[in-house]
């Protein structure tokens, strides 16, 4: 039997760096989607107020495997 897997865009943030929003991305993430395989950071941007970073941004893919 074929393993079938599904990929998902999620867009996460943090006011402290790009490793803490892709931490509690992933954590949001394990909260709704299950069997959670893999992932990979699409894309990283800042939100930035007088010229300084504000929020730290990133766009990433989450491949998780459906089951029968």
């Amino acid at each position: 039997m074929a393993t079938i897997a599904r990929v998902t865009e999620i867009i996460a943030s943090s006011s402290k760096s790009f490793d803490d929003a892709m931490a509690g991305g992933i954590k949001r993430a394990n909260k709704t989607l299950k069997n959670i395989s893999g992932g990979w950071i699409k894309d990283q941007s800042v939100k930035m107020e007088k010229g300084k970073i504000v929020q730290y941004r990133v766009t990433m893919n989450i491949t998780f495997i459906l089951t029968n």
